[in-house]
This record gives C-alpha cells, sequence and structure tokens, in this order.
C-alpha cells in the first residue's frame, strides 16, 4: 500500500472519510425537538403507518412517544399524526378512530410511555 501523509495508508483514508460521511449523514437523520408539533406545551414525537399495507392503507396505526408528559396533548397530537397520515394517503382528514378520542374520559391505550392507537381513514 502507498502511504500518504505520516502512517496513513489510502485505504486508512478511504474509511476516515466514509465514517465521517456516515457520521454526518446520520447527524441529518433525527429530528430536533424544536421541529416536533407541540400540544399541551410539550413537543411530541409522533409516527402514522398502515396496519397491513397488503389488505389496505386505510387502517392505520398511529403512535405518540412519550405520551405520559401530558394526556392531553398526546390525545391532540395522535389526532395530527392520523391526520397527517389520512391526508397523505387519502386526501382527506376524515378518521374513524378504534376509541373515541373526542372524549377526554376515555381512557388512552399506552404501552409504556408510547401511546398506540388504530384509526381509519374515511375519504
Amino acid at each position: 500500500m502507498k502511504q500518504l501523509r505520516g502512517n496513513m495508508t489510502r485505504e486508512n483514508l478511504k474509511m476516515t472519510a466514509l465514517a465521517f460521511a456516515c457520521a454526518g449523514v446520520l447527524a441529518g437523520c433525527g429530528e430536533s425537538r424544536k421541529d416536533l408539533p407541540v400540544f399541551d406545551g410539550v413537543p411530541f414525537r409522533t409516527d402514522a403507518s398502515a396496519v397491513d399495507k397488503k389488505v389496505s392503507r386505510a387502517l392505520f396505526e398511529a403512535e405518540v412517544y412519550d405520551a405520559r408528559s401530558s394526556l392531553d396533548g398526546a390525545r391532540e397530537a395522535v389526532r395530527y399524526a392520523g391526520t397527517k397520515y389520512c391526508i397523505a394517503n387519502y386526501g382527506s382528514s376524515k378518521i374513524d378512530w378504534a376509541i373515541d378520542i373526542e372524549d377526554p374520559e376515555t381512557p388512552l391505550p399506552l404501552d409504556e410511555d408510547t401511546m398506540v392507537l388504530q384509526g381509519t381513514c374515511n375519504p
């Protein structure tokens, strides 16, 4: 192997460059807390995806992380995640939720600190 600067070979230089490139890509992957939607004064990380794409994209599951930090905020965050999902996939914000999220007395389904709720887009 040909020596470049000091003891660094071409192979070492390539590996170092690759490591820096990967670190740069990964740094841009995570959502910043300042970019998260805020409900009840709390920024929530959300996600929504189809339960089974092969059957139908209409039935989806929405997740809200750190839901225990504000259950009222988490209720709004799950509505937000579902609305974004249905608009992106069906162009409509109409959703039939598995539970009545409009009723503040309805207990929210929590798995540890994550709220997981199913809904069906109703175009």
